[in-house]
């Protein structure tokens, strides 16, 4: 008799559930046996051990008693499947398939190679960062990619913090600390996950002096707000909707003008933004950097990682003056951005002095200008590739509508192709689960009644493997 059998079958087993479980020690040897390929440290297995034990007791504690806490064979499934998630890195691949081209939640914009090989260089050794290696002195960080945004925007100076919100932050504080910053009511923002640009300026030391409504703002609402106490004109972009409609704005040269009369700096906070006109390769119309810049605007912030197609940062560009003070305030050491991403930066600015070598080498470009002929044949040959299981589960090419996201272009949708996923046996959110808890993870849409994947946000080297991924999922 085994000892799995003398376990589940022992008087004391059918008197308490508990005495049904094998020891720790038991436990990590079977596991230890199974697993000795991988040479994991035994201290590794005894935890998962520990672990998958605790969780049969809390079964058995529940009153279900008719968990496999006596299969030692189930139980090294279980303690295995502990083992395989602690070895998972905490940001695995995740394959997109919400037609969002810029997740938040999953990362916003994907790398190009060239960012990409730029940070494995900067990270395998020393770097740099800090030094002039012309003079041998000190220099700043942000000389790495300043040269390269002041070309790219016209600007006089620029400097990088860690994203949008840190750029507006800092640009605040050092300009408008203990005074007023005038903005129009239609721009008072939510930025994203609850941060509003009002709690933003009050964390800045600047006060909010909103003038006109909500739906219509004029050129005399600022100028009569206007007096001793004002630190600064603030522009910003409502990047995530829209106001149509009975509408009025402000243009930004009409702020530099009234500014200039009373001395006061203009900032422009275009979100989003471009470095380039994206219009230009069809990819939609956002505001550009280099134009707030050639209308008079004293500092243009904006983000690295949305359109710009780059890593996640803050951009600052502008008047060298206010520049300067931006990077002596004591908050840019706390918001300053480190060598990986100063590596990537770069090379994501020198993909876009070439516009349309840009389009073809930025992945987030690429994705939105793929054609919906070349979505569909992708779609086909990975329908001919799967062998679907006999089990009621259904596979449709069908079109659908992709989206920038990110805060971008809130109303522009793009025509996409999406493989439509159903089951008879389980519903579209237990089909999502299953992809999701795949590897790599698989994260679609729920929408009539079907789970999508929109292949506008699947990269095309992970065609195979989506395959692979939806084939376990229908077999699961």
């Amino acid at each position: 008799m085994s000892s799995e059998e003398s376990l589940s079958s022992s008087p004391a087993a059918d008197r308490n559930p508990y005495c049904a479980l094998p020891s720790v020690n038991e436990l990590a040897a079977a596991t230890a046996r199974e697993k000795c390929a991988k040479r994991l440290p035994r201290e590794l297995i005894v935890a998962a051990v520990r672990q998958v034990l605790a969780q049969c007791r809390q079964e058995i504690t529940s009153g279900n008693r008719q968990c496999a806490c006596s299969d030692i064979d189930e139980l090294v499934k279980r303690v295995e499947a502990h083992l395989d998630q602690a070895e998972r890195t905490a940001l695995d691949e995740v394959i997109n398939g919400t037609g969002i081209l810029i997740h938040t939640g999953l990362g916003r914009a994907p790398l190009s190679s060239r960012a990409l090989g730029a940070i494995v260089r900067a990270a395998a050794g020393y770097t740099a960062l800090e030094i002039n290696l012309a003079s041998g002195e000190r220099g700043q960080r942000a000389n790495l990619v300043r040269d390269r945004l002041c070309d790219l925007t016209g600007a006089e100076s620029a400097t990088v913090v860690n994203n949008n919100a840190a750029a507006l932050l800092i640009t605040l504080a050092t300009l408008a600390t203990g005074k007023e910053v005038i903005v129009s009511r239609g721009e008072l923002i939510e930025i994203g996950g609850s941060f509003r640009l009002p709690e933003v300026m009050a964390a800045s030391g600047a006060t909010l002096c909103e003038v006109g409504t909500t739906n219509k703002t004029r050129l005399s609402d600022f100028a009569g707000a206007i007096g001793e106490a004002t630190g600064a004109i603030l522009k910003v972009h409502p990047s995530n909707y829209q106001i149509t409609g009975f509408t009025e704005a402000v243009a930004i040269d009409q702020l530099v003008a009234l500014a200039r009369t009373h001395h006061l700096p203009v900032v422009h906070d275009i979100g989003s933004g471009a470095l380039v006109d994206l219009a230009a390769l069809g990819l939609g119309n956002e505001p550009v950097a280099r134009t707030s810049v050639e209308a008079g605007a004293d500092l243009v912030l904006f983000s690295g990682d949305k359109l710009l197609g780059g890593p996640q940062a803050g951009l600052i560009v502008g008047r060298r003056k206010y520049v300067e003070q931006i990077e002596r305030h004591p908050l840019m050491r706390a918001l300053r951005v480190d060598k990986l991403t100063l590596a990537a930066l770069s090379a994501t600015l020198v993909a876009l002095a070439h516009p349309r070598q840009a389009a073809r080498e930025l992945p987030l470009w690429t994705m939105a200008a793929a054609s919906l002929e070349d979505l569909e044949q992708r779609a086909r040959r990975m329908v001919d590739a799967l062998k679907m299981p006999s089990t009621g589960f259904r596979l449709e090419v069908v079109p659908t509508t992709a989206y920038w996201g990110g805060g971008a272009l809130p109303s522009q949708g793009i025509a996409s192709i999406a493989l439509a996923l159903t089951s008879e046996e389980c519903s579209e959110g237990a089909l999502a689960q299953r992809l999701r808890g795949g590897s790599p993870a698989v994260v679609g849409r729920l929408q009539g009644g079907r789970l999508l994947v929109d292949l506008r946000t699947v990269l095309p080297d992970q065609d195979e493997v989506l395959v692979a991924a939806i084939q376990a999922a229908a077999q699961n």
